[in-house]
Parts: structure tokens; C-alpha cells; sequence
């Protein structure tokens, strides 16, 4: 039972299993941040061309 117990506690792959959970859950983070981002940016793009182009045919 001891050479059993001895085994579970030195088997890390376990560990590395969650490490790269981890770094997944991260970079999921990271990606959804900046999409967001870029998404206000162009929504911002788009809005003023927009605008512009409704005073352009306002002025015609």
C-alpha cells in the first residue's frame, strides 16, 4: 500500500494536465480581451463613416 501511495504522489501528470489548463484558460482570456476590444474599435470605425456619410447626402 505504501509503494502504491509513493507512486500516486510522485505522478505529475496530474499537474501538467492542469498546468496547461491553465495556460489555455489564459490565452482564452487574452483572445476574448482583444477581440472585444478591436470589436468597439471598428463598431467606432464603422459608426463615423457612417455619419459622414449620411451629412454627405444630407448636403446633396
Amino acid at each position: 500500500m505504501t509503494k502504491l501511495f509513493a507512486r500516486f504522489v510522485k505522478d505529475e501528470s496530474g499537474a501538467t494536465a492542469i498546468e496547461y489548463g491553465l495556460i489555455a484558460a489564459l490565452i482564452s482570456v487574452a483572445l476574448i480581451t482583444g477581440a472585444t476590444t478591436l470589436g468597439g474599435a471598428l463598431n467606432d470605425t464603422f459608426q463615423n463613416i457612417s455619419t459622414q456619410m449620411e451629412g454627405a447626402r444630407d448636403a446633396n
